[in-house]
């Protein structure tokens, strides 16, 4: 878990980049405005699951509050998007011993997903489908990257893959969530955020909530797991 700067965790004003054309039927609040039912799969959506590492839930050295409850959605999910053959990916930390986050190193984090690591390992219960793409992030010492687009070629193997919408799950939603949302965007995908298969830092209260405010100013539409429709895709 990286990302120390404000600018870079979701305190600062962003353009409103308007609303996706995906949004449909009204469901439940979060954040400022409501979430969509229901979203059917089609051709050209994918998958990823963000750090849901060992170090990161509980009893790990950096968990988040709560990142335990979204292993399951987190699955429904992975399954329903294998049974249709659309990409899954997840991503996880892995450092080197002094990568520059650390405390040690004069970072703000307790050293954390440090490859090889059984707390880099994913975590138990993680029900990845045998397709999954692993994104490892995080590899140059020297670069406190966060989100899963930084320096792994996600952008370009989405695109290779025809990728067109990306659904965002895992943790933690106030860093790497916010910041994989944001560069997604940016690349020029649309974005569904599961809003019950992710989970934030707690460490400032209401950084979550901001969080989810700020995703949804750049673009990105919220809907639940059991939203998530998996109907056969259209193959145009």
């Amino acid at each position: 878990m990286n990302d120390t700067d404000p600018q870079r965790t979701g305190l600062a004003a962003e353009p409103d980049a308007g609303p996706s054309r995906h949004r449909s039927a009204i469901g439940h609040e979060i954040g400022h405005e409501p979430e969509v039912e229901a979203v059917p799969l089609v051709a050209g959506d994918a998958f990823i699951a963000l750090d849901l590492q060992r170090d990161f839930l509980p009893g790990g050295v950096l968990a988040v509050p709560g990142a335990h409850q979204v292993i399951e959605p987190v699955n429904a999910c992975m399954a329903a998007f294998a049974r249709l053959d659309l990409p899954v990916h997840a991503s996880r930390d892995g450092h080197p011993p002094q990568h520059c986050s650390f405390r040690e190193q004069g970072g703000p984090w307790p050293a954390h997903g440090i490859a090889g690591a059984a707390g880099a390992e994913f975590a138990d219960g993680l029900r990845l489908p045998h397709s999954t793409v692993v994104i490892s992030k995080g590899g140059d010492a020297r670069v406190d990257a966060c989100s899963a687009f930084d320096r792994t070629g996600l952008a370009t193997r989405l695109r290779a893959c025809g990728v067109k919408r990306l659904f965002v799950a895992g943790v933690a939603t106030d860093r790497c969530v916010l910041q994989t949302v944001r560069a997604a965007i940016a690349e020029g995908f649309e974005v569904v955020v599961v809003s019950d298969a992710i989970a934030a830092t707690g460490i400032t209260p209401g950084d979550g909530q901001r969080a989810v405010v700020r995703m949804r100013t750049l673009g990105a539409i919220f809907v639940t797991s059991h939203g998530i429709a998996p109907r056969r895709p259209v193959r145009v």
